[in-house]
């Protein structure tokens, strides 16, 4: 009976997930950048290091976080949707470590703001920056799981 839901809604379900990405990479992707502007041009305990505290606790908790557990309900779904996942191929395997591996990242950002929040930041604008190309290599690493099928 679920497996006939999740085929019958299949469309939906894919529509959905590629949504809930879209929206968790953005956060991804911006949420370093901010890091690096905030370790970089603010000074700690100023007004504008309160604004960029909000700023990103707004863009982890109200997008990101529902923009991450909505692409891992809508991914399962359809990793039980039958006829969608054989995982005797390795492309299924590639792309759930990636989706861990960006699932780590996003828990390493939560971490970093907890830090500014504290004022316990020790790292530089550098290692933001560096870590800012992660999701950019696990996205290229998922994409071509999914769609080459390698």
């Amino acid at each position: 009976m679920i497996q006939d839901f999740l085929s019958s809604f299949y469309p939906w379900t894919k529509s959905l997930h590629v949504i809930s990405v879209i929206a968790w990479m953005a956060g991804l992707f911006y949420l370093p950048r901010l890091y690096v502007y905030h370790v970089e041009q603010v000074e700690q305990g100023s007004q504008t290091d309160e604004m960029f505290q909000v700023m990103e606790r707004r863009l982890l908790r109200a997008i990101m976080n529902p923009a991450m557990i909505a692409t891992w309900v809508f991914g399962l779904m359809l990793v039980f949707t039958p006829g969608v996942v054989y995982w005797g191929d390795v492309w299924p395997w590639t792309k759930a470590a990636s989706v861990l591996a960006m699932t780590w990242f996003h828990h390493w950002l939560g971490y970093r703001r907890k830090d500014f929040m504290n004022g316990t930041n020790t790292r530089a604008g550098r290692t933001y920056r560096m870590m800012n190309e992660v999701p950019t290599l696990l996205m290229i690493v998922i994409v071509f799981s999914v769609i080459v099928r390698f």
